[in-house]
């Protein structure tokens, strides 16, 4: 074994053991497969490794179940399979069905439950409604705990109900909230739970069984426990219906094929009864007293001691009879074993076991012969073959039963001696029978790669529908982001609008005006800023209005700033005497406006600066000697003196 098998052996150990799943009957290929899909998401190379992950991460198991469990379904999956169930095997199961007694139906492996509501709607069609709700019970059952929840809810896309007929569709399901939901009271008669088909006990007393693609994931030893327990389960004559990779071919002498394409059979009943009710039968029999009584012991017990075959008698209660002589002498009985329980002797056992033998052979009626028994006899080895008959009288009551040893020694010996002559006729016997196991071997082999095929076809399947997901959810966020983009494209308009509108409202201004943020940063200057102190807003944009130079004692406005910054003011009207772009002494007003949201929350704050006057005349008489196009204030008009 490599030490990737051994890896992994590890790990399905480590599952059965901590989680109570066994895979070890699974396929090898198939659960390697599986579980190296999962392995390669998470970029990991040994399973070694990813059991380092699964003990670190308890989550990882629910992700690598689902993984490991392809929970592959669909309504009426298989038409032609569906077909038949509906047409035939359904009505005559109606019509053998005993009035008062239940129809159990049962959906191994159900998945997330389409298949166990396909039942339902079949059933409720042939019976009617009311009837299929008072007599069928359907126990849909899977290991997967997540699967049966969705089952539970049956609620379906409507990609999961495209198997469905539109007149079943419309009859038997109700749409909410954009989903497929099965109806209500035919639902009731559906019962989901979780069942392991390896190790735990079948539901019985089952009418119609079906396991559809569930066998073949699973290896040979395997397949063949599970058709046991499914074989236990059903009634005599009862259904079984197989995924079409899967066979019968270990119970073959179980079922009778009802649909060899469709691998629906039905079981064998088995009518005669058991060893154990055979004998429970013979030991409540009554004794019949009016036999006539034996008087002929002696002469029977001394025609038995002439005969030279070893032989004893064992009554209808398990106790030793008679031993002829032959008999006593080759076992070591003696009188006082005469009347003993058989199996408180040795002879029940040694040299071959006997008690079985006369259970069975009182219980049928039928003699059992044991062949080459060796049995040592003072010192020299001996062969014989033992027949264990029925003894029965007239009436055909059973009395007991007659074990004789035919001594076959000589014929045994001479047999040894014919081996030689024989060596050639064996040989080729072998090489026919090594030839037939190769053809087996074959078959098995092509069996196993068709049932792989399929599994394949049931992977390629569900990383299908897993793509359709992933699509559907591609799908899904693209439009939301579609909505994202459009709502954006709006807003942008909407803002594009607004600072046109600002702009447009900030240049038809005379004024300076400077915007800045609660860090005094430059946000705003407009041309009226621009042409009062000679900076382009390219050159002052992101910039502290502390650090310009500008012509204005900007430290006088530090403190106003602060203080509408901080709430203090609402607003503050400062004067300061300036320089303009033209070096040219001007009067300044700056009014100081704190920049707020909606909720009144402080974003910055607004600097109006308009020049009022000039300081001193430029010598022109007027008075004016800036010449600035933001004087608001003109001189007042000369009066005359009376």
């Amino acid at each position: 074994m490599s030490q990737s098998e051994a890896d992994l052996d590890t790990l399905v150990e480590h599952l059965k053991r901590n989680r109570g799943f066994d895979f070890t009957g699974y396929k090898r290929a198939s659960l390697e497969r599986r579980v190296a899909k999962r392995m390669q998401g998470l970029n990991m190379a040994t399973f070694a490794e990813y059991l380092d992950h699964l003990e670190v991460h308890p989550e990882e198991f629910v992700i690598l179940f689902n993984t490991i469990l392809i929970n592959v379904t669909a309504f009426f999956r298989d038409p032609s399979t569906w077909d038949v169930v509906a047409g035939t095997i359904i009505p005559e199961l109606l019509a053998r069905h005993q009035p008062g007694l239940p129809i159990r139906v049962w959906s191994a492996g159900c998945a997330s439950g389409e298949e166990a509501y396909t039942l339902a709607m079949l059933f409720a069609e042939a019976m009617g409604a009311e009837p299929f709700r008072e007599h069928v019970k359907i126990y849909a059952t899977d290991v997967d705990e997540e699967a049966l929840g969705k089952a539970r809810q049956a609620a379906y896309t409507e990609r999961e109900i495209e198997g469905v007929p539109p007149e079943l569709l419309e009859k038997y399901f109700e749409r909410v909230d954009g989903r497929f939901v099965f109806q209500k009271d035919i639902r009731r008669q559906v019962i989901f739970g979780r069942h392991d088909l390896i190790q735990d006990a079948p539901i019985s007393r089952v009418d119609l069984l079906t396991c559809r693609n569930t066998l073949m994931y699973f290896n040979a030893e395997t397949q063949a426990r599970i058709l046991s327990r499914l074989q236990f389960a059903l009634n005599d004559n009862g259904v079984l219906v197989l995924g079409r990779a899967e066979t019968l071919m270990t119970h073959a002498n179980a079922f009778t094929p009802l649909d060899v394409k469709r691998r629906i059979s039905r079981r064998l009943p088995t009518n005669a009864p058991s060893r154990r009710e055979r004998l429970i039968q013979l030991a409540q029999a009554p004794v019949d007293d009016t036999r006539p009584k034996d008087i002929g012991l002696p002469l029977r017990t001394a025609a038995l001691d002439a005969v030279p075959t070893a032989q004893i008698l064992v009554d209808a209660a398990g106790t030793l009879a008679l031993a002829n002589e032959r008999a006593r002498s080759l076992f070591g009985l003696g009188a006082t074993d005469i009347g003993s329980p058989i199996q408180d002797l040795k002879i029940s056992y040694r040299p071959v076991e006997l008690r079985g033998a006369i259970e069975t052979v009182m219980a049928d009626g039928k003699p059992v012969v044991f062949r080459d028994v060796e049995w040592s006899f003072a010192g020299d080895p001996r062969w014989f073959e033992v027949h264990v008959s029925p003894l029965i009288d007239v009436t055909g009551v059973p009395l007991g039963a007659s074990v004789a040893f035919h001594d076959v020694t000589v014929a045994k010996r001479l047999h040894g001696q014919l081996e030689h002559s024989n060596q050639e006729l064996e040989t080729a016997y072998e090489e026919l029978q090594s030839t037939n196991e190769e053809l087996e071997t074959t078959n098995e082999e092509l069996q196993s790669t068709v049932e792989e095929l399929e599994t394949t076809n049931e992977e390629l399947q569900s990383t299908n529908e897993e793509l359709e997901t992933m699509n559907e959810e591609l799908q899904s966020t693209n439009e939301e982001l579609q909505t994202m983009n459009d709502e954006i494209r709006l807003r942008s308009d909407d803002l594009n609008h607004a600072n046109a509108f600002l702009e447009s409202i900030l240049e038809s201004l005379s004024g300076a005006v400077v915007v800045i943020d609660t860090e005094l940063m430059v946000l705003v200057w407009n041309d009226g800023a621009s042409e009062l102190w000679g900076l382009r807003e390219g050159e002052v944009r992101g910039k502290n209005i502390l650090g310009l130079d500008i012509g204005l004692q900007i430290e006088q406005l530090k403190a106003p700033i602060r203080a509408c910054l901080n709430g203090t003011h609402a607003q503050a009207i400062v004067p300061l005497d300036a320089v303009n772009r033209r070096g040219r002494a001007v009067r300044c007003i700056v009014t100081v406006t704190p920049l707020k949201t909606r909720s009144q929350s402080i974003l910055g704050a607004i600097l109006l600066m308009e020049a009022e006057q000039s300081v001193a005349s430029d010598g022109d008489g007027n008075g004016n000697g800036d010449g600035s196009r933001f004087s608001h204030q003109a001189a007042p008009p000369a009066t005359k003196k009376r």
